[in-house]
């Protein structure tokens, strides 16, 4: 799955961090926060999947608070990725802002290393490709108080031995959908694990709509940074948000990150 959709869903999350962490920043004075003078932070979100078809860069800026949510992408940079078995490809720019490979393809147990370099800096970050997990079913539950509460939930086997760490994407009508949930196998090593698939509250899933679930096997940085990121932007206000950005597997203070991941899909239609 290119998950380029999800590019100005991270930004929003990644700015409000950027408040989230001037306001813990000191609590013992007042501090002015001039949030329509911010200096632009790059932010990078990378792809490399075992899946046929392009890995996916995109770059861009951030902006201001009282700014539309209009990222300005950054254009005329020079990215690579490279592989541990000494494949390497720079890729084209294809709109602006979004560079992609035509060559090197992903393969679970190599590492990828990203460079970037634009507006005079450069960043680096490397991840690891695990190797892939089958979801097994989809099943449809009703629980909750009275019961009332119904949900999707995606289920596999986890490969027992070491950690293993996963995120969950999904599509309605080959529409890709920005919700996405991740988990470890923490306490669940060899079991079989229920991720829900998190539709949100104001979707409706009518019966013979196609939900396509894909399961990424990520390494344990993106599944950190995940985590973060969710639990911002689940959290009822600053009193409960982390105070921090989430952190990023990629160099020299950009946002965003960089993940190589195995990806298996599995679709059903709603009865």
């Amino acid at each position: 799955m290119k998950r380029i959709f999800a590019l100005h869903y991270f930004q929003l999350i990644a700015l409000a961090a950027v408040i989230v962490l001037l306001v813990f920043s000191s609590c013992t004075k007042v501090i002015d926060i001039d949030l329509n003078s911010a200096s632009p932070q790059t932010v990078i979100i990378g792809n490399v999947s075992d899946q046929a078809g392009p890995c996916v860069v995109t770059l861009s800026q951030t902006v201001n608070f009282n700014q539309t949510n209009t990222f300005p992408p950054i254009t005329g940079a020079v990215v690579t990725i490279s592989d541990n078995a000494g494949n390497t490809e720079t890729l084209a720019e294809s709109p602006s802002g979004t560079y992609s490979t035509s060559k090197i393809q992903g393969v679970p147990g190599r590492t990828y290393t990203l460079t970037v370099t634009a507006n005079g800096k450069t960043y680096t970050a490397a991840s690891n490709m695990p190797n892939p997990v089958n979801l097994d079913t989809i099943v449809y539950t009703q629980g909750g108080f009275g019961g009332r509460e119904k949900r999707w939930e995606a289920k596999f086997l986890d490969p027992s031995g070491g950690a293993h760490y996963y995120a969950l994407f999904f599509e309605i009508n080959n529409v890709i959908q920005p919700n996405f949930s991740s988990t470890d196998d923490n306490l669940r090593n060899g079991d079989t694990i229920s991720m829900r698939i998190p539709v949100s509250d104001n979707t409706t899933l009518n019966p013979g709509d196609s939900v396509a679930v894909t399961l990424e096997s990520i390494d344990q940085y993106v599944r950190e940074y995940f985590r973060l990121l969710l639990e911002l932007n689940n959290s009822s206000g600053f009193e409960s948000a982390p105070p921090a950005n989430p952190v990023s597997n990629i160099s020299n203070n950009a946002l965003g990150y960089f993940s190589a991941h195995s990806d298996r899909k599995k679709t059903f239609v709603v009865p």
